[in-house]
C-alpha cells in the first residue's frame, strides 16, 4: 500500500478529517477512493519512489497541475488586466490632458499591481502548507473576484484618478497565485522532473499576460476604446470556473506543511538571495515588460500608430501580445533546459543573450528604428521566459546538493532531504516575492526614463548592465571552477 488512511494522524497534523486513500492492491493499478467528499487529503505522497510514481504518483500529479495552471493562467490575467485597461483610458478616465503626465500616471498604474502582487506571495506561498494546496487554490482563485467585481463597478467615465489606483492596486493579488502554484506543485513531482513541472506550471500561468492582452485587442477591435469594462464579463466567470474545477478536482498533501523557522532558515542561507537577484533578472523582467511594453510603444513611436491624427490603441495592442505568448510558451524549454546541462550554466548564456537583446533594444531607440526595436524586445521577452525556467529549476537543485553534501560528510539521509524540501519550498516563495518586484523596477525605470528624457535610452541602458551583473553572479557562485561546490546545479 503506497498510500494509507491515516484519519488520527491528519486529525492531530490538521484537525480535519478527511482523506483521500490511494491504496494499491496485489500490484493492481492504484485508485482514489474519497473517504468523505467534503475534503481531499492525501495521507501519504512518495513521488521519488519509482513504484509509486509509476502506480498512482503521475497521474494524480498530472491532474492538479492542469488545474493548477488554470487557476494561475486566470490569476495572471487578472493581475495583468491593467496593462490592457490603460491603453482604453483618456481625460474621460480621470488621466491628465498632458501627455507627459498621463504617460507617468499609467506607468503608476501598471506599477502599483505589480508592488501587491509581488508583496502577497510569501503569504501565498506560505498559506499552501497551512491550508492544503487545493484549498488554498479554491480562496486564492475566488479572492480575484474582489478586483475584477471592483472594476466593473468603478471603471467609468468619470472617475477619479484616485480610485483608479486604488482599484489597479487590488488586481496586485493575482500576482500570489504564482507563489501559492509552485509551492504546491513542487510538492507533487520528484527530484527529476521539477524543471519540466515547474516551468509547465509557469509557463502555463504566465501566458495568461498574452491571453489578456488578446482579450482586450478585441474587445478594442469590436466594441473600441469606451468599453473597457467588457474584459471584466469575459473574466469574471472564468474566475468562478477556476475556483470551482479548482475545488472539483484538486487536492491536498497532508505532509506538505509550514516547518518550523523554515522562512527564516532560508533567509540566513546566501544561496536564497543569489536566486532572488538572479529572478529579478528573469521573471523581474518579463511581467514589467509585459506591463510595460505598450505604453512604451505608444510615447516612443506613436508616430507609427496613429489614426484620424491620434494614436489608435488597437494599432498597438496588435503587437504587444505576442511578447508575452512568446515568453510564457518558452518558459517550460528553460526548465527542460535546466534539466539537461544544469540551471546555472542555461541561466549565464540566458543573462548573456538577455543583454544583447536589450543592446538591440537601445540601438533601435536612437536610431527611431520601430521593426528593429520589435524584434529586440520580442528576443527580450523569450530569453526572460527561459530565464524563468532555468532559474527557478535551480533553487530544488541547490538544496539537494547542499543535502547530498551533508549526507558525504555522515549526516542523516532523511534529515537533509526534508531540510532540502522544506528550504527550497520557502526559496520559492521569497524569490518569487523579490523576483516580481523586478516588475515595479522595470516600471519605474520606464516611468523616470520617459519623464527626464522622452525615451526609454537611459532605461535600456540601466537593464544591459543589471544582465551583466547577473551574469557574473551566476559565474562567481556556481559555475566558476575554483567555487563551484555545489554538483549538478
Amino acid at each position: 500500500m503506497f498510500l494509507r488512511r491515516s484519519h488520527d494522524t491528519l486529525r492531530r497534523k490538521r484537525g480535519l478529517p478527511n482523506v483521500i486513500r490511494m491504496a494499491t492492491a496485489s500490484g493492481d493499478q492504484a485508485v482514489l477512493a474519497p473517504l468523505e467528499r467534503a475534503g481531499r487529503w492525501i495521507a501519504d505522497w512518495d513521488p521519488e519512489n519509482p513504484g509509486f510514481w509509476q502506480k498512482v504518483g503521475a497521474r494524480v500529479a498530472r491532474r492538479n497541475l492542469i488545474f493548477s495552471i488554470l487557476a494561475e493562467h486566470v490569476g495572471f490575467s487578472v493581475w495583468s488586466l491593467w496593462s490592457v485597461f490603460v491603453l482604453f483610458l483618456t481625460p474621460g478616465y480621470g488621466i491628465s490632458h498632458d501627455p507627459k503626465t498621463a504617460a507617468a500616471e499609467k506607468f503608476l498604474l501598471t506599477t502599483l499591481p505589480t508592488a501587491l502582487g509581488s508583496g502577497v506571495r510569501i503569504p501565498y506561498t506560505l498559506a499552501v502548507a497551512r491550508f492544503g494546496g487545493r484549498n488554498w487554490t479554491c480562496i486564492s482563485a475566488s479572492l480575484l473576484l474582489v478586483p475584477t467585481v471592483a472594476a466593473a463597478i468603478m471603471l467609468r467615465p468619470g472617475v477619479s484618478f484616485g480610485t483608479l489606483l486604488v482599484i489597479s492596486a487590488l488586481a496586485g493579488v493575482g500576482g500570489g497565485n504564482f507563489a501559492s502554484s509552485m509551492a504546491n506543485i513542487n510538492s507533487f513531482y520528484p527530484q527529476r522532473l521539477k524543471g519540466w513541472a515547474l516551468g509547465l506550471n509557469a509557463g502555463g500561468g504566465n501566458i495568461g499576460v498574452a491571453v489578456v492582452q488578446l482579450v482586450g485587442l478585441a474587445v478594442l477591435a469590436t466594441a473600441g476604446k469606451g468599453h473597457p469594462r467588457i474584459l471584466l464579463g469575459v473574466y469574471i466567470p472564468l474566475v468562478v470556473i477556476a475556483a470551482v474545477c479548482a475545488a472539483l478536482f484538486m487536492d491536498n498533501i497532508a505532509q506538505a506543511r509550514n516547518e518550523k523557522r523554515a522562512m527564516r532558515s532560508a533567509c540566513r542561507d546566501a544561496h536564497t538571495w543569489i536566486i532572488s537577484f538572479l529572478y529579478i533578472g528573469t521573471f523581474g523582467s518579463f511581467i514589467g515588460y509585459s506591463f510595460a511594453f505598450g505604453q512604451v510603444l505608444q510615447n516612443q513611436f506613436g508616430a507609427h500608430f496613429l489614426t484620424g491624427g491620434k494614436v489608435d490603441p488597437v494599432k498597438i495592442a496588435y503587437l504587444t501580445f505576442l511578447g508575452p505568448l512568446i515568453g510564457s510558451l518558452i518558459r517550460p524549454v528553460g526548465g527542460w533546459l535546466a534539466d539537461q546541462i544544469g540551471g546555472a550554466l542555461a541561466t549565464f548564456w540566458n543573462f548573456l543573450a538577455m543583454a544583447l537583446a536589450a543592446a538591440i533594444v537601445l540601438i533601435a531607440s536612437g536610431q527611431r528604428s520601430l521593426v528593429l526595436f520589435y524584434v529586440g524586445f520580442i528576443a527580450l521577452f523569450a530569453l526572460s521566459g527561459a530565464g524563468n525556467g532555468s532559474t527557478y529549476r535551480m533553487i530544488p537543485a541547490i538544496f539537494r546538493a547542499k543535502a547530498s553534501l551533508g549526507m558525504i560528510d555522515g549526516g542523516d539521509k532523511a534529515t537533509a532531504e526534508h531540510d532540502a524540501r522544506r528550504l527550497a519550498n520557502a526559496v520559492i516563495g521569497i524569490a518569487g516575492a523579490i523576483g516580481a518586484f523586478g516588475g515595479v523596477l522595470v516600471n519605474i525605470a520606464f516611468r523616470q526614463s520617459f519623464l527626464a528624457t522622452k525615451t526609454g535610452s537611459p532605461a535600456y541602458i540601466g537593464f544591459i548592465a543589471f544582465y551583466l551583473a547577473c551574469m557574473a553572479a551566476t559565474w562567481l557562485v556556481y559555475l566558476r571552477p575554483s567555487s563551484r561546490r555545489l554538483p549538478g546545479i
